[in-house]
């Protein structure tokens, strides 16, 4: 049996039982959330995750393959919420106030994301998670939510979505990293309102 420590999640407590996991990850989550947006992703390890979550590394090697797994798992539970996207029933407008939230988030945040970003070049397992967790599923999302416009006839048939995506979020994501224009709220409604001329459905196709 291995010796548990202070700082185990298995370990009893005076006057407590056994800590349950969902405890241990939300302060581990929230601990390392911390550390990434006040010393960037480059400065979290799992030394001072655990010290400041109060538990054990061994726990952390257990959950997570790498510090930058972790790193991406606690940026993503702090701001999930902020990335959900609505459905008002008019695409417009939830791409407006999507990409205005999106927007605010790169730009309280940018240095963080940029390291995430940038680190994921390097470490297979960030680049995996960044990928399977965060890229695929907010493009999933996305994509969901523009069908449903299309087949509501607020996009032109025939335009591909994917690359919708790629147009908007792409390019809030080219100027945070190729930092030659500002990022701001009004270039997201250039974006969509030049993106509009383009895939907006013609009065004609309706015409009888």
């Amino acid at each position: 049996m291995e010796p548990t420590d202070p700082g185990d999640p298995g370990a009893l407590k005076p006057g407590r039982g056994r800590r349950r996991a969902q405890d241990v990850r939300r302060a581990t989550l929230a601990a390392a959330a911390e550390l990434l947006l006040t010393e960037g992703v480059h400065a979290l390890t799992f030394s001072k995750v655990a010290a400041r979550a109060g538990v054990s590394k061994m726990t952390l090697y257990k959950w997570w393959p790498s510090p930058g797994a972790l790193a991406f798992d606690a940026y993503f539970d702090a701001f999930e919420e902020t990335l959900a996207f609505p459905d008002t029933g008019d695409v417009r407008a939830d791409l407006t106030t999507q990409l205005h939230a999106f927007i605010d988030l790169l730009n309280r945040n940018g240095p963080v994301i940029s390291g995430i970003v940038g680190a994921a070049q390097g470490d297979p397992d960030l680049a995996e998670a960044l990928s399977t967790h965060y890229v695929t599923q907010r493009r999933r999302l996305a994509v969901e939510r523009l069908a449903v416009a299309r087949r509501a006839g607020q996009i032109r048939e025939g335009v591909d979505l994917e690359t919708l995506v790629d147009q908007l979020w792409g390019a809030a994501y080219h100027r945070l990293l190729m930092p030659a224009q500002p990022l701001t709220t009004e270039f997201a409604d250039r974006l969509i309102a030049h993106l509009f001329l383009g895939i907006a459905p013609d009065p004609a196709d309706g015409a009888g």
